[in-house]
Order: C-alpha cells, then structure tokens, then sequence
C-alpha cells in the first residue's frame, strides 16, 4: 500500500515530538542516574554492602536489557506514543515506591519497576527520529538525543546530592516522581507516531514473531551495532550510574562536592563530544565502526595513567579521565546510525531492540564484577576501601573493551561483505560519503 504522508518530515511538527520524547527522556536518565550519588546514602539506610548495592543498579540495568528485544517487537506492533506512555507510568511507580520503601529487597524490586518502564523510552524515541526526520538530519537528531538526555545526569549530580541533603531522602524521590505525571500529559496531546496516514504500527503476528527475530538477528549489521553499543558505552554509564562518585570520594581522595561537579563535568562534556561524533558520522558513513573503536583507544589512555599510579591522581588528569569516559555516550549512540543502514523502517524498533541490550549488558556485568572485586580484597565494607581496591576493581573494565574491540572489527567486515552481497552499490554510496536508504529487507537480507 502507498503511503500517504500528511505531515512534513524533519519541520516544526517534528521538532515538537522530538522535544516531547526527549523530555521523556531526560526523566529516564534522571531516575536512572540518581544512585550515582546517593549510592553512600543508599548504603546507610538499607545497611548493605557493596555487592548489594551493586544489585541496586545491575538488576535495574538487567531489567532494561532484558526488556529490549520485546520491547522492539511491542514498539514495533503498537508505537511510540503507547510505549512512552507505559514507560512513564512505571517509572513514576517506581521511584515513588523507590522514596518510600525501608527494607532492601522493596528497594531492589522498586528499582526493578523502575528499569523496566526505562527499558521502553530510549528505543522510542529513536524510533520517532528515524520517522520524522530525513535521513541527513538524524544521525546529528541521534547524537542530539543522547547528549541533551545526558542532562538527566547532570541533574543527578549536583543539584541532587543538595536536595538529598535538604530535603531527605523520601521527599527528595518523591518530588522526582511527580515530573512523569507532567510528561503523561504532554505525551498523550503531543506525540504521533507516523507522518504518514497509512502506516501504523506494524502488526507482528506470533507465528511470524520468531522468523522476524532470526532475520533481525541474521543480519551482521545489527550485530555489528550491538557490538558498537556495548564497547564504547559502559565505562560512562558504570562511572556515572554507581562507581564513579565511591571511586573519586574513597578512592582520589575528593570531597563529595569536588566528586559532584567533576560527574557534572563529564555529563557537559557529553555536548562536544556528540556535536563532533554527529557530524563525523554524517560525513564518514563508511568509517563510522572505526570512529567507535577511536574513541575506546582515547578512552584507555586516561584510564591506564589513573589506575597505573599507587597515588591519587592529580586533579587535571581526573578531569581528562571524566571527559574522555563522557565520549563513551556519544560513541555508543553511532550504533543506532549504524542500524539504520542495515535495517528497514517497519523493523526498527526489534533491531534497534537488539543493539541496545550490548552496552546495558556491557554495564551490569561490569557493575557487578567491580562490586565483586571490592568485597574480595575489602570484606570489612564501604568505608574501609582504598586507592588500591578501587585500581584492582575498576581495571575489569579492559575485559570488555577488548572483547568488544574483536567482535566491531570481526562484523564489520561481516556487515561490509553483505551489504555488497544483498544491496549492491550500498558499499560504494558509503565509501563517497552519501546516506544508504535501505529499501526494505530481501530474501537474503537475514543471512
């Protein structure tokens, strides 16, 4: 069936959606963020270890990820609007439940809600990008999406840890609830999910479901974006999200002010770094896995100077080791570019579904490994942890990054290679630095 467009693509009406799903956004990276700095607080009223309150965040995330490819299947059957909606009733369930509850296991079943309703607002919004806009203005309208949803965590920062301080912990978290019910209404008169009159929702029947997962997953290039996800992402999502404010309070030695700003540093830097990333991948479609893997090698340098020295490290080299872990953010989002190349429209939410779950699964794993070192060479508990815990701990993050530095280039070459098989010319219109539209999927493009 022809589509009929009855709205323009990539003009005001766009921008207003955007700007709704984005708010929606922000708000999932805000609830997401906030035991970046109230992981100490939390630690005190539930009396938990590090382990547990590492469980806080890694069963939130697992939640998220777990949730992603149904999540694709549901947006890609009901739409946006519906999912941005369910993700913020749950959000707003959850932290409200999150500011009441006493006892841990409440708490870690609060955060769950909480993950859950997240696990539907990112791919959502992404999905509303790829319909809404042409396809020269996405890729800067992805990075834009993922650095202005960073100040989320800017708000989780600073301006937190003083309410936390003023207000107490059940008002605090209350009040943060609230915002989704602002965004409920704002959603239900604002988003649409198509430009277009006769394209709604895919209806994806149970019978095919399982076939149009394979041919999703079948494809290198959905692969080759979960790759491209989960290796640049988790350093940034792991330092600001649980470990980063322990790991500058205990472990450099910084007041919990210095420890503040420096994450709401990291979080600014996400802007220039997403600015620079949107438009590189604009002009360099062919290279973009390589400028992936570039920003992982700036990333390790910090890193390695930090963690190498027996000292705390002097305040400069802290601040360059935040900005170049805040890159991480915006390398991670190339992975939605990458999609779009190998992945029609009507496909989009179960493929970017997908490519979602590798730097969620990249940060729980981490999360949890690094909670586990900590215990391990520290059993007497939080304030008991040194500079030399905290190197031994965060040093599991090489792991993944190698791992994951294999599997860009190993499907790369493999996404390469199919497209030149299935889309002929495809390879060449990247190579000149032109956007591939992709026209829909063929008999081969699973395999």
């Amino acid at each position: 069936m022809t589509r009929r467009q009855i709205h323009d693509i990539g003009k005001r009406r766009a921008w207003v959606i955007w700007g709704v799903g984005l708010a929606i956004y922000l708000l999932a990276v805000f609830h997401r963020s906030s035991l970046g700095v109230a992981g100490l607080l939390a630690a005190e009223r539930f009396d938990i270890d590090a382990t547990q309150l590492a469980l806080f965040t890694v069963l939130q995330l697992a939640v998220y990820a777990a949730m992603q490819v149904p999540v694709g299947v549901l947006l890609d059957r009901f739409g946006s609007r519906a999912m941005l909606l369910t993700g913020l009733v749950l959000m707003t369930a959850g932290q409200l439940a999150f500011a009441f509850v006493e006892s841990f296991p409440a708490a870690v079943l609060a955060r769950a809600v909480l993950g859950a309703g997240d696990a539907m607002v990112f791919v959502s919004v992404i999905r509303l990008v790829s319909v809404w806009f042409l396809v020269r203005q996405a890729p800067v309208v992805t990075q834009l999406t993922g650095l202005t949803g960073q100040l989320g965590a800017i708000v989780a920062a600073a301006p937190l840890s003083w309410a936390l301080n003023q207000l107490g912990w059940t008002r605090t978290f209350a009040l943060a609830s609230c915002v989704g019910f602002v965004l409920m209404i704002a959603a239900l008169l604002l988003v649409k999910d198509s430009p277009y009159a006769s394209t709604g929702p895919t209806r994806v029947k149970l019978r095919a479901l399982t076939r149009a997962l394979q041919t999703v997953w079948g494809n290198p290039g959905t692969r080759l974006g979960m790759w491209s996800h989960f290796t640049p992402q988790f350093s940034a999502t792991v330092f600001g999200m649980l470990w980063g404010f322990p790991f500058l309070v205990r472990g450099q030695g910084l007041s919990e002010q210095a420890a503040s700003t420096l994450l709401m540093v990291m979080t600014g830097f996400v802007v220039v770094t997403g600015l620079l990333l949107g438009w590189l991948v604009g002009r360099l479609p062919y290279y973009r896995s390589y400028i992936v893997i570039g920003v992982v090698v700036i990333m390790l340098v910090p890193w390695t100077a930090v963690l190498l020295r027996e000292t705390p490290a002097p305040m400069w080299l802290l601040v360059v080791l935040v900005c170049a872990t805040a890159a991480g953010g915006p390398a991670s989002m190339v992975a939605f570019d990458l999609t779009r190349t190998f992945t029609p429209q009507e496909s989009m939410g179960r493929a970017n579904g997908v490519v979602n779950v590798g730097g969620f699964a990249a940060s729980l794993m981490t999360m949890a490994l690094v909670g586990v070192v900590l215990d391990l060479r520290q059993p007497a508990g939080m304030d008991a942890y040194d500079l030399d815990d905290f190197r031994w701990a965060m040093s599991v993050q090489y792991l993944f990054w190698a791992f994951g530095i294999v599997q860009i280039l190993r499907y790369r070459r493999r996404g390469l290679d199919h497209l030149r098989r299935v889309h002929p010319g495809a390879v060449e219109s990247l190579r000149r630095g032109e956007p591939f539209v992709h026209p829909g999927f063929s008999d081969r493009e699973g395999v």
